[in-house]
């Protein structure tokens, strides 16, 4: 099996992805090890030197920092904090979702300035590896001191409690621990905070969301040429030199893309009686390039957070300092990840307007791209069913980064939301997918009267392997798998 060390070296969206695709363990470089030992040992040596309080390691917590902690309780009150944050709610957080927030964790303690034993991170490892994965809710999480009820129930199973997903199965770590003969972790001073303190939970919604959205924008181009060609569209408005002219760089690159994907189409080729297209095809590079280069700009986001120390206090051992900060705060997330929620959304919104076009009768195609139409109502309510989408992904978009809670006894005056943020982006995501599997499944049926013309050498390709899964529909039939069927394509 593939192993992924884990070191200072930059974590990238594309090392991500292998790790996960390729089912790559992970492991410590020699590098991580020593910073990881090292900081922990000046923080042993700091605490025996001073009396001095420093918050969360011999202090209470939020609005409690005031409270001095004895010595003999540095362990207990850790303990206190991983159990008394374990209160999230909601819906169960997807399992490929807490596997990104096991590796950007441990990824986050590497850099050796959080103050954890090596042991800490070695578990963390070994759950990732062996696919142990604790149930976390969806719900709890205000986005600042750090995505603090999330990380709780990540954090559980290290003191050998709460759940687990085990090979599928959900159990109680208690009992794992009992089969696999493990004895639980006894934090120390400090490690329960930066167990807790981190955007882990934003970050791995992120970093997930960013990963599908990349693959949407191709998806997304790809179908629109599918689209353009079998609403007979004219090609001028990809052209080269009109881009130049307001060179944004999303709507270069759409453009370049739509004429690769078109290349040798004899139906772009074809005279056209229009003068010019509807907005929802001749706007394609505009549109579909706008959101490109907000995804570009939420990603670069979501790189440098993927590559930070974001729990608090943060320990500096080789400038004799420990600082009690604010890197757990998720406004950038927040904002990036709202921004992401609008780029999506507006590519499903764009996709739903030419599904709606090619049902319409128009440029030759039967209305509802059926032969019997009346006696078929053919793909009449697909097309229901993407408004219907549209319509809550643009329910969705309603920022969550300008909202604010004051908590903690007005310590934590100012919160960035980001984990709602977070989890309204994951169902974008899931959104925006299925509305363009709908346009692919009225695409390709549209493309289909226009035979025996040609599209291009990709987009006949294309078609050709999605009519291995999903065949013309000639006369009314239940669409529900077939759509589902056209989701799962996508997806692969």
């Amino acid at each position: 099996m593939k192993s992924h060390n884990i070191s200072p070296a930059q974590l990238t969206f594309e090392i991500i992805s292998e790790i996960l695709a390729e089912k790559k363990t992970l492991s410590l470089s020699a590098e991580a090890k020593k910073r990881i030992s090292n900081c922990r040992t000046f923080l042993e040596k700091k605490l025996a030197a001073s009396k001095a309080p420093i918050y969360g390691i011999n202090t209470g917590f939020g609005s409690l920092c005031d409270v001095k902690i004895s010595n003999s309780d540095l362990e207990k009150l850790q303990q206190n904090l991983v159990m008394s944050h374990a209160c999230g709610t909601g819906d169960e957080v997807p399992q490929d979702i807490v596997k990104l927030m096991l590796l950007l964790k441990i990824q986050s303690l590497s850099y050796g300035n959080s103050g954890v034993q090596l042991q800490t991170v070695e578990r963390l490892i070994y759950f990732f590896n062996n696919d142990i994965l604790p149930v976390i809710y969806t719900q709890g999480s205000l986005g600042a001191s750090g995505d603090l009820a999330p990380l709780a129930h990540l954090s559980l199973p290290l003191l050998g409690m709460g759940e687990v997903y085990n090979k599928g199965k959900k159990q109680a770590v208690a009992d794992l621990y009992k089969v696999l003969k493990l004895k639980p972790i006894k934090l120390k001073s400090k490690e329960g905070l930066a167990l807790l303190n981190g955007t882990q939970f934003m970050s791995a919604y992120g970093t997930w969301c960013i990963l599908k959205s990349k693959q949407i924008v191709e998806q997304s181009n790809l179908i629109a040429s599918i689209s353009l060609d079998a609403f007979d569209c004219r090609i001028d408005p990809f052209k080269e030199h009109i881009q130049s002219i307001r060179p944004h760089k999303g709507q270069i690159l759409t453009a370049k893309k739509i004429r690769e994907n078109l290349k040798g189409s004899s139906i772009s080729k074809s005279e056209k009686s229009q003068v010019q297209d509807p907005y929802s095809f001749r706007c394609i590079p505009q549109v579909h390039g706008a959101s490109h280069d907000a995804i570009e700009y939420s990603s670069s986001v979501f790189l440098v957070e993927i590559n930070s120390v974001t729990d608090n206090p943060t320990i500096f051992p080789d400038k004799d300092e420990i600082i009690s900060g604010g890197n757990f705060h998720g406004q950038p997330l927040a904002i990036a990840l709202d921004l992401l929620c609008i780029a999506l959304a507006e590519l499903g919104s764009i996709s739903e307007r030419r599904t709606y076009l090619l049902i319409s009768g128009q440029r030759g195609l039967p209305p509802f791209l059926v032969v019997k139409a009346g006696l078929n109502s053919g793909f009449m309510i697909p097309q229901y069913t993407a408004a219907s989408i549209v319509s809550q992904s643009k329910q969705l978009c309603t920022p969550a980064s300008v909202d604010s809670i004051v908590s903690s006894n007005g310590q934590e005056d100012h919160v960035s939301m980001g984990a709602n943020a977070a989890t309204k982006a994951y169902k974008v995501v899931e959104n925006t997918q299925r509305i363009l599997a709908i346009e692919l499944f009225t695409a390709a049926q549209a493309l289909d009267f226009k035979r025996p013309l040609k599209s291009s050498s990709v987009v006949e390709k294309f078609i050709n392997d999605y009519r291995k899964k999903i065949p013309f529909i000639k006369e009314d039939k239940i669409l529900h798998p077939e759509i589902e069927k056209t989701i799962r394509f996508l997806n692969n």
